[in-house]
């Protein structure tokens, strides 16, 4: 277990580091170009994935607050449960799991999740993001290969 949470750890703390220097080299809504598809932008989202509830007028914050704690305290059961189970499955929880106390705490200590990679493609833009939210989205992608893929009596693709 003490492996699968230090992997937590380090994605938590990487996602910190990175929004620190996002703010230290970024004004608000300031577009940096890094290459064309990619550049940095800081923001403020008070709201969900793609902004969701942004404009609610407050009272999210403390719903998202609630929501992100009782999920990280069900993966955490569920890692302790499947120790024996998965790799792959402990892998896509502990992405989640980090990513989702990187969020987490800037709802706490700021009010709002700070994001700043933006990516884009001519004139459509994805909703700029963070490390949090990446590695979210990659554990999610590896439980769903890991429900659909993996061969339980082996533990391999």
């Amino acid at each position: 277990m003490f492996r699968w949470l230090t992997l937590s750890v380090i994605i938590f703390t990487l996602d910190q580091i990175t929004k620190f220097y996002a703010v230290q080299l970024l004004t608000l809504y300031e577009q940096k170009y890094i290459y064309h598809g990619l550049n940095l932008t800081l923001m403020h989202n008070t709201g969900a994935a793609f902004s969701f509830l942004s404009d609610a007028g407050g009272w999210q914050r403390w719903f998202f607050i609630g929501i992100s704690c009782f999920v990280s305290v069900i993966i955490v059961v569920w890692m302790y449960n499947a120790l024996t189970k998965s790799r792959w499955l402990l892998l896509a929880l502990a992405f989640i799991l980090g990513g989702a106390v990187g969020n987490l705490w800037d709802r706490l200590t700021l009010g709002y999740v700070i994001d700043f990679i933006e990516v884009y493609y001519n004139d459509l833009y994805w909703p700029v993001f963070n490390i949090a939210d990446s590695a979210i989205t990659i554990g999610a992608i590896i439980l769903i290969l890991d429900t659909v893929f993996i061969d339980r009596r082996s533990n391999t693709l």
